[in-house]
């Protein structure tokens, strides 16, 4: 299993990764929309439906300058190949969306991910994201390796 950051150089508003994953479609779809799954890579989800336009929020532990709240709303669910939905952060004015792509390979899946709309001021919020991006990248790896 490998992470790729795909992210240009000289993008300020985009963040880009592809992780290939030596696992099914179906179990990567598993853990991109399973609360209890979701709360072991990414972040504790409540209200989670696979309806566009469906309001959820991922809740974890406040850290110094954010609450621990990211309000988001699902905007398009294709199954097994597609999950956009907003990514909003109220106290820091970020305002993004998260697109994940789901691609069998000959090996198992790529898993594409972007998230987009970060504002040219919100240089410390892409590098952040960029950063946690990559460390639950790293936590996704673990937790399908472990699970049927």
């Amino acid at each position: 299993m490998k992470a790729t950051d795909t992210t240009r150089a000289d993008q300020t508003d985009t963040i880009s990764f592809d992780f290939d994953l030596n696992h099914s479609p179906e179990k990567v779809w598993r853990a991109l929309t399973d609360p209890v799954l979701l709360a072991e890579w990414l972040l504790p989800v409540t209200g989670l439906s696979l309806e566009p336009g469906a309001a959820f929020t991922f809740k974890t532990q406040p850290y110094p300058g954010w609450d621990g709240t990211v309000d988001c709303k699902m905007v398009e669910v294709e199954p097994k190949k597609k999950l956009v939905y907003t990514w909003a952060v109220g106290g820091m004015g970020l305002d993004t969306v998260v697109t994940f792509t789901i691609t069998p390979t000959a090996s198992g899946t790529r898993l594409s991910l972007e998230q987009s709309g970060f504002k040219p001021s919100q240089k410390q919020n892409f590098g952040g994201a960029r950063y946690g991006w990559n460390m639950m990248g790293g936590k996704l790896f673990e937790l399908l390796a472990r699970t049927p």
